[in-house]
């Protein structure tokens, strides 16, 4: 029995000391936790969504749904092949080209009118905290934090491994200028060695004006936070991009909820929608959006060109891998939305709405 007890113990110790390793972020605190304490959006300890929003739908339970991701996986979850990719040199664009370059999942390269903006960067080739427990798919790593520029402006949506990675943040701290991101995000940033006077930390439905008549809107989204066991001490967000010639709607991860309409009333028509699409199950439709309110978000929001995001480099649910863009493609036959869909690393003409794109999953097994 003591050995036994021995044995608990060190378990438990390693554990702990586990989970101080920097990657795991560090909690709000002081003035940061004061604002935090003010926001409308926080109640009983946490932030809160627009609406009750569970984090499985009646009639899932946690250990249900953990049973099947571990013992019932799909077929098709993830590639056999690689995937097709290209290389853009961004450390050599020409100023005058305003162009997305996708990077897989939700992170992406822009540059417009000049500027240089990256979103949820994830270049480690792993979206957990456990080393080689959701590996990116072969072929989706091509790109490293030395093939970018200097970046005017890092989004980061919410604090999620995979859209706030510890490894390539921490690579990226002395390309960046400015951080914007949800409250109480900027303490993993300042734990992680960037500078409080380059993170712009904000709640829902503030205007944040940045130089050249760039300016933000912070807006809502139907999600959650957390990087350990408590849930909800960061907040989570979406962003109407207003550059001088273009605005762009930067969703993140969420469910289906009356924010997308209010987002489009308020600052739509969009040139361009950034719109989660993978990663969804009908058990956890609260807080990932299901292929046709993919469609329906982007119509609520008024976009004139669709991309979908959040597919194609991790699996972390139990759909096919192609499964999103191949539906998002069927269903949207009948209301035909300009869609994006480009490879990895290919060139989006941001102001070329004709731009055509090939269906290149679907000769990839």
């Amino acid at each position: 029995m003591v050995i036994f007890l021995v044995i608990i113990a060190l378990i438990i110790i390693a554990f702990y000391a586990y989970l101080q390793q920097p990657k795991f972020g560090k909690a709000p605190t002081g003035e940061r936790l004061q604002v935090i304490e003010n926001s409308p959006n926080y109640k009983d300890g946490k932030f809160q969504n627009i609406h009750h929003t569970p984090s499985l739908t009646e009639g899932y339970s946690f250990t249900k749904v953990l049973y099947e991701f571990l013992f019932k996986k799909q077929p098709g979850r993830k590639p056999v092949d690689s995937i097709p990719s290209a290389k853009t040199d961004l450390l050599n664009l020409p100023a005058d080209r305003d162009i997305l370059v996708w990077f897989g999942h939700s992170s992406y390269f822009m540059q417009i009118d000049g500027k240089k903006i990256l979103v949820d960067p994830v270049f480690s080739g792993n979206a957990s905290p456990i080393s080689g427990s959701n590996r990116a798919f072969t072929g989706t790593d091509i790109y490293t934090v030395d093939d970018l520029p200097f970046i005017d402006y890092l989004f980061i949506s919410h604090d999620h491994y995979d859209h706030a990675d510890h490894k390539t943040l921490v690579q990226l701290k002395t390309k960046v200028n400015k951080v914007i991101c949800g409250l109480g995000v900027g303490a993993h940033l300042e734990y992680w060695g960037y500078d409080t006077k380059n993170i712009i930390e904000k709640d829902w439905n503030e205007k944040i004006e940045l130089d050249n008549n760039f300016i933000v809107y912070t807006t809502p989204a139907r999600h959650f936070s957390g990087r350990k066991f408590t849930r909800n001490t960061t907040l989570w967000l979406s962003f109407v991009l207003q550059t001088p010639t273009m605005k762009i709607f930067i969703g993140a991860d969420s469910g289906y909820d009356t924010h997308f309409a209010e987002i489009g009333n308020t600052y739509g028509p969009f040139d361009l929608a950034i719109i989660e699409n993978g990663q969804y199950d009908i058990k956890w439709r609260y807080i990932h959006l299901l292929p046709p309110e993919v469609l329906q978000a982007a119509k609520d929001v008024k976009a004139k060109r669709l991309f979908p995001v959040h597919s194609s480099k991790f699996a972390m649910s139990n759909h096919g891998w192609k499964e999103p863009l191949s539906k998002v493609t069927e269903l949207n036959a009948a209301i035909n939305i300009p869609l994006v869909t480009p490879m990895i690393g290919e060139q989006v003409n941001l102001k070329d709405s004709d731009q055509q794109f090939s269906q290149w999953w679907l000769d990839v097994r």
